[in-house]
């Protein structure tokens, strides 16, 4: 292939991590993914329990060692099925596109996911996603024997329509996360939320607890309702990147996730916490909110969203492979 002749990869080290976060942005000015980066956000990616940064990321240079590729795999806990799903990631600078690069990092990808499966004496599964019009990225996964498993849509409402007022059912309140202090509690609703939903990896005390000391992460903007016994029953945890706001000239907030808890479905409680979520994006100075949900949601999420004023912004389509 090109791209083991011309280029040479290696490990990454923390060295590189403004290397990385430039390549990154270079693709996002041609490629218009809305993935801008900061060095910070970087290492939030790759900083979590779950992330082997030595094993689970690759870097690929040109003969005058310039940084031009990076693939990433994102190794979640196993599936009910038992199998090892791996997420993965590329990027490859504009100018070393079509050299081979593309296919050299799925390679790669797909070895380690395999190395890390047989490491625990389970099947692997490799599973990346791109927009819908990405017609190359498409070509990639397909003829790196990837099928399309799903499809998800990524919606947004223009905050300057009115906001209905949130109904809570009667006996439930509306508060926030108090964060460390309540993670086992939190995590144990999350799950029961989103235990029926396709592919759900739970998330764990560990995973939640270094998001927590992210400096994006606000308490006040995520959102819980709470149960007369005092039960965690719904949550709605937004978000506000201020950076990347700054850096595109605009207000966009996500209402990142939003779930009920089994046993409190059908009372209402989702619409009430998007509602409340919308309006503390809203009092925030946000003039967009965005969220991403699967268009085979089996709760209704996303006719819940259509009723609430969001509309489709683009399609993103999932490829796996069972490696």
């Amino acid at each position: 292939m090109v791209a083991e002749t011309q280029f040479k990869d290696r490990a990454y080290s923390d060295a590189d991590l403004q290397a990385v976060t430039d390549l990154l942005n270079a693709c996002d000015a041609v490629d218009k993914m809305d993935d801008s980066y900061t060095t910070a956000d970087l290492e939030m990616q790759i900083g979590g329990p779950e992330f082997d940064k030595a094993r689970d990321l690759r870097l690929w240079e040109d003969a005058e060692g310039n940084l031009v590729a990076l693939a990433k795999v994102r190794r979640l806990p196993s599936l009910e099925d038992g199998t090892l799903d791996g997420v993965i990631r590329k990027h490859v600078h504009p100018d070393a596109r079509d050299m081979g690069l593309e296919d050299e990092t799925i390679r790669w990808m797909e070895r380690r996911i395999r190395q890390a499966a047989g490491e625990q004496g389970i099947p692997g599964r490799m599973r990346g996603s791109t927009r819908d019009y990405d017609t190359e990225g498409r070509k990639v996964f397909e003829r790196n024997g990837m099928s399309v498993v799903r499809y998800f849509f990524v919606m947004k409402r223009d905050l300057a329509e009115p906001i209905a007022e949130p109904l809570f059912p009667e006996g439930f309140t509306l508060t926030h996360s108090k964060g460390i202090a309540e993670v086992e509690k939190w995590v144990d609703m999350v799950n029961l939320s989103f235990i029926d939903h396709w592919n759900h990896h739970p998330v764990t005390v560990a995973k939640m607890a270094f998001w927590l000391e992210s400096p994006k992460y606000r308490l006040d903007l995520d959102l819980v309702a709470v149960a007369p016994d005092g039960t965690f029953a719904a949550f709605c945890s937004c978000t506000i990147d201020t950076d990347d706001n700054e850096r595109n000239n605009r207000q966009v907030g996500w209402i990142d996730m939003l779930g009920t808890r089994r046993g409190y479905r059908k009372i209402g409680l989702g619409r009430a916490m998007l509602l409340s979520g919308l309006q503390r994006l809203k009092a925030d100075g946000m003039t967009v909110a965005k969220l991403g949900v699967d268009a085979e949601n089996p709760t209704g999420a996303l006719q819940l969203y259509e009723s609430a004023g969001f509309v489709t912004e683009f399609t993103s389509v999932v490829y796996r492979k069972d490696v």
